[in-house]
């Protein structure tokens, strides 16, 4: 071969390298913690709506949607028993708490309570919440006698549909979490029973 032609192989992989290092020289050069030129600017900034805005995007021009018929929210599966009493004894019968009592789903349980149950039943579910405080029927004592009778699928019905003054919480919790502030529950009911004078146990 001679070197004319050698000569010739070797431009294009040299003039790679040379843009290969251009380009790595200059994304170490420039301070990549300051703000960089921008060449598409919607993948930077998307329009974003407010929830009830009119949206051009939709036909219909509102930003909130309803669901695709026939889909089910991830979390959020269908619930077969009707609102009442009829239904909560129904649920009391056919579910069971198909999540364990271990350390990791009793402090997410924990951590659930506190965020949402424990403003009207209170830290030790006795419905002494900051908000049973201003609105003593909102303070239900759920780590009583009566709440301790209720079976796992009653409560869960509860947290469902809500009951009395309690409104439903079916939106705001996924099912495992449900179930898992039922859990925490429990543990507040055990430690209330061993409090309770022996006269006063059923």
């Amino acid at each position: 071969m001679q070197l004319k032609d050698f000569l010739k192989k070797l431009i294009l992989p040299a003039i790679f390298l040379a843009l290969a290092g251009g380009v790595i020289g200059l994304g170490t050069w420039k301070d990549l913690n300051e703000q960089q030129p921008r060449f598409i600017w919607d993948m930077a900034f998307s329009p974003a709506y407010a929830s009830q805005s009119p949206n051009p995007v939709f036909k219909d021009g509102e930003t909130e949607q309803n669901p695709v018929p026939g889909t089910v929210a991830r979390g959020h599966p269908p619930f077969p028993y009707p609102p009442g009493e009829a239904g909560r004894h129904e649920a009391g019968k056919a579910l069971k708490n198909p999540y364990q009592a271990t350390p990791e789903n009793l402090s997410r349980g924990r951590f659930i309570y506190t965020a949402y149950c424990l403003p009207c039943h209170g830290a030790e579910g006795r419905g002494d919440g900051a908000v049973a405080k201003i609105a003593p029927p909102l303070g239900f004592d759920n780590a009583g006698e009566y709440g301790a009778s209720l079976k796992d699928g009653e409560i869960y019905h509860v947290i469902m549909y809500g009951n009395n003054q309690m409104p439903s919480y079916a939106s705001q919790l996924l099912e495992a979490d449900r179930w898992k502030v039922i859990l925490y529950l429990r543990q507040l009911q055990a430690k209330r029973a061993k409090e309770r004078p022996a006269s006063e146990s059923w």
